[in-house]
């Protein structure tokens, strides 16, 4: 196996160690245990034993040549009362057995391995009266600390907290309470926030003098009206300050919800790629794209077998996992949701010499994850032939679409891929090179650091005869080969990082991969510290106006305790 590192690094820590009284794995083991526990599902549809063992082989196979990987399965798989599902939306209603009910399912989420996210627009507004004892209400912002405070004792097998998304709606009385939150609290450190935003808001965004109602959560009342301009600016400004809030369109989103009967898509999990419903989870896998170049070229035969194994060891997944709550596994089996991905995205760009700006980039981003949407759905059908449609299915979307049987309601998702993505040894998720030399912290545990160097610009270096050790340590130190004059312009403008490229590329090429995928795109918008507010408002309606379903964006060193910083000095 051809692992890095920091691959084998971020394995120890994370997989290999083991918690449980037995001996340490190797990468080998662990990835058979992964598969074992996963091809085990084979035998719930009668397959014979030898059928078992040759789709376990499989599994293992697609995962040691790091063409497949799945986070929460490679570290979970097989142990007590862990789930192997990543993301998982909990409702939160106006009431106190509901508040306190949820907040006990979320600890016994986060505790399986989970992170969680809510939607907190349904509580009534801070000092509106409770009918019942006629006292002032908390106001949703009071139980989102009340939900962050209790989840800060629950943490993973690398020792870090638990994450979770707050979401509240932008008609909502408290929503500029909300948006100061991480401003006037910084220890909110394990909840990511966005901000759900309707087509009608956005639409008043851009005209002077439009004002913005805030409604009553329940009678739906108009209690105040505000500038819409003014409320987007304070979005913005924050955004600005510290990277939080976010976005969620959320009439993009729920035109995306195939069943649109059992509820809205209101709340999505801690990176925003997996809008679900109250109650369901989604299991992710990733496709690492660069392991299928070969001379330049995308090998799209052999990604489409691995593709169809993807969504048979997720759909597996979802008979052997461990579910903390009987809900959940009603919602899970109920529309089996699974959310196959990619990662590398930036490095099969390089291999195929297209920069990440460029039209190119676009098309292939599309041609790609279209060809992964298309075999994936046509993978899922033929699983409904051989196991029978998610029992949802004849109150989804899909028989009207001219679809007689689908395993899956959704098939496809792109998560931000942090971790796996190291142990893979290619570029997370979708991004651009964050740099070419950077150190990572809190990677695998409070206070770690690692350290990244990219091997595609030594190895390009060397074959196109600009390689010297001097300028290998300039660009570690700098993190950006842009000032270089021994640098080709072509390798210059292959090798740009995420600070260094248009704001407008950025989302070009989330738009292109949210075009062809059934959930949502998590994706961060790198700014460099110099971007000003009006840069961030032009990345939210660009965002907006291109059909992404949700947007986040990040001001380079905006935060003291930033995870990821450009330049290796050592």
């Amino acid at each position: 196996m051809s692992l890095t590192v920091n691959a084998l690094k971020v394995l120890r820590r994370r997989v290999l160690r083991n918690h449980y009284g037995e001996k340490d794995e190797s990468p080998d083991e662990a990835f058979m245990r992964v598969a074992r526990v996963v091809a085990a599902a084979e035998r719930f549809y009668g397959k014979h034993e030898s059928k078992v063992e040759q789709v376990e082989q499989q599994f293992f196979e697609i995962q040691k040549n790091l063409e497949f990987l799945a986070g929460k399965p490679l570290i979970q798989a097989g142990r007590p009362h862990k789930t192997m599902a990543a993301c998982f939306v909990l409702p939160v209603e106006d009431s106190m057995e509901s508040i306190f009910s949820t907040l006990k399912d979320n600890i016994l989420v986060l505790k399986s391995g989970g992170g969680t996210g809510f939607n907190f627009s349904h509580l009534r507004s801070r000092d509106q009266r409770v009918g019942s004892s006629g006292e002032p209400a908390a106001g949703p912002v009071y139980f989102l600390k009340m939900y962050s405070q209790a989840a800060k004792v629950v943490r993973d097998r690398g020792g870090r907290q638990m994450g979770s998304m707050a979401i509240l709606n932008a008609n909502h009385p408290d929503i500029k309470s909300f948006i100061d939150l991480k401003v006037e609290d910084p220890g909110i450190s394990n909840f990511n926030l966005s901000v759900g935003v309707s087509d009608q808001f956005m639409r008043k965004v851009g005209l002077k003098g439009e004002n913005w109602p805030l409604l009553d959560p329940h009678s739906q009342k108009i209690l105040e009206k505000i500038s819409a301009q003014e409320l987007f600016n304070c979005i913005a400004k924050r955004a600005w300050e510290n990277g939080d809030p976010g976005l969620l369109f959320l009439d993009t989103t729920e035109k995306g919800n195939v069943t649109p009967s059992l509820g809205k898509l209101e709340a999505t999990n801690v990176c925003g790629e997996q809008p679900l419903l109250p109650y369901e989870a989604c299991n992710l896998g990733h496709v690492v794209l660069p392991s299928f170049c070969q001379n330049g070229q995308v090998d799209f035969k052999r990604l489409e077998g691995v593709v169809r194994l993807g969504v048979r060891f997720l759909d597996d997944v979802i008979d052997v996992n461990y579910y903390s709550l009987t809900k959940i596994e009603e919602m899970c089996k109920g529309n089996r949701k699974i959310g196959l991905g990619v990662m590398g995205f930036a490095d099969l760009l390089i291999k195929m010499g297209i920069a990440y700006d460029s039209r190119e980039a676009v098309e292939m981003a599309e041609k790609i994850m279209s060809f992964i949407t298309q075999t994936a759905r046509d993978e899922s059908v033929k699983l409904a032939k051989e196991r029978g449609s998610f029992p949802n299915f004849p109150l989804s979307l899909w028989p009207q679409r001219n679809y007689s049987e689908l395993r899956n309601a959704m098939v496809t998702t792109i998560a931000p891929t942090g971790t796996i993505s190291i142990i893979a040894g290619c570029s997370p998720g979708i991004e651009p090179l964050f740099g070419l030399g950077y150190v990572q912290k809190n990677v695998m545990r409070q206070g770690d650091e690692l350290v990244e160097v990219n091997p595609l610009f030594r190895e390009i270096a060397k074959r196109k005869g600009f390689y010297s050790e001097k300028l290998m340590r300039r660009v570690a130190e700098k993190g950006s080969v842009q000032e270089e004059d021994e640098v080709p312009d072509e390798y210059k403008s292959l090798f740009k990082t995420a600070y260094e490229i248009d704001p407008v590329w950025h989302l070009r090429i989330q738009a292109a991969f949210q075009k062809h995928t059934d959930s949502a795109v998590s994706k961060t918008v790198n700014l460099p510290h110099s971007a000003t507010v009006d840069k961030v408002k032009e990345v939210y309606l660009l965002a907006w106006k291109l059909g992404c379903k949700g947007v986040t964006v990040y001001r380079d060193r905006c935060r003291q305790d930033q995870v990821m910083n450009i330049g290796v000095k050592s």
